[in-house]
């Protein structure tokens, strides 16, 4: 069976992670280690952990100090420092999970025999569920192309060939990660089978309206095309606060447009994600959209 290791960045996540841990220590197949980065936590997050890090010995707690509160840039430096303590494992796979999740005993041992059976599949992951009403429910936005940052497993060599995660100014790090991994010919897939419990919603940390302006920044940082953009927000207004996150959304990407905002990846990280678009919208996108040199605005 194929060694792997888990990552998981937690900030004051007492009244989630003992949940996502006793998801993982009941896993059909275990991680070879688990490094949990609590980052500078001031609540009972890392007593909880340490108590489990004394009962199995594949976990490990880190504890890290910051500044800022919680943020996307923390939680990746989070994920890089955990990273580092895994120098002297053998895995052949590495994922990213987070402290506000469970998944079913079988998660990683079907990940791991999807990947044997597709040798380019690079990234993977299941779909996100979250309470609405009482009941658990397949977020709208979840598609089979994308795997949650929540619940990823990545390729050990897919990770290192896209550098690992990369510390974003709005966020988008996993978008980014996917992106690069099918630049460089990898496959990335979400299955509908593997259900990931979530039990923040997302962005709930943050007040709804800069949550959805964020991720407009977010949007236009990674090269989104405008077109898209707009029916993107539009195809998920059933899921945004009465109906305006949205709109609040595209607020964020158009207010980054007209203020010439700097692109956060290279051209040709635009080019490739603006063809993936334009052949997910080809009716709406003639002509060539994709080259490096045209102004004009990805998805997800």
């Amino acid at each position: 069976m194929c060694r792997y290791v888990v990552l998981t960045a937690a900030y004051n996540e007492e009244s989630f992670i003992a949940r996502t841990i006793e998801s993982v220590v009941v896993q059909s197949v275990l991680p070879a280690r688990w490094i949990i980065a609590s980052d500078g936590s001031t609540d009972r997050t890392d007593d909880i952990v340490r108590g489990y890090a004394s009962r199995y010995d594949f976990i490990r707690l880190i504890r890290l100090e910051r500044t800022q509160t919680r943020g996307v840039a923390s939680k990746v430096n989070a994920l890089t420092h955990a990273f580092k303590e895994l120098a002297n494992i053998a895995y052949e796979f590495v994922g990213n999970l987070d402290a506000d999740v469970s998944v079913p005993p079988f998660y990683f041992e079907t990940l791991l025999s999807r990947f044997r059976r597709d040798p380019l599949l690079g990234i993977a992951g299941g779909l996100i569920h979250e309470e609405h009403g009482g009941t658990f429910k397949g977020r709208f936005s979840n598609s089979t192309k994308s795997a949650a940052h929540a619940g990823q497993l990545l390729r050990r060599d897919c990770y290192e060939a896209i550098g690992g995660y990369t510390s974003l100014k709005y966020g988008g790090e996993d978008w980014c990660a996917e992106v690069n991994a099918r630049m460089r010919g990898w496959h990335v897939e979400a299955f509908p089978d593997l259900p990931i419990m979530h039990y923040r919603q997302t962005g709930s940390a943050y007040c709804w309206p800069y949550h959805r302006f964020r991720e407009g920044k977010m949007d236009f940082s990674l090269g989104s095309h405008p077109v898209f953009e707009l029916f993107k927000c539009v195809r998920r207004l059933p899921e945004s606060p009465f109906l305006l996150g949205a709109l609040v959304r595209f607020t964020g990407f158009f207010w980054s447009y007209l203020s010439k905002e700097s692109r956060l990846v290279p051209p040709e990280f635009v080019a490739f994600l603006r063809k993936e678009q334009k052949r997910r919208l080809g009716v709406f996108l003639p002509g060539d959209f994709s080259s490096p040199g045209t102004d004009l605005g990805s998805s997800r």
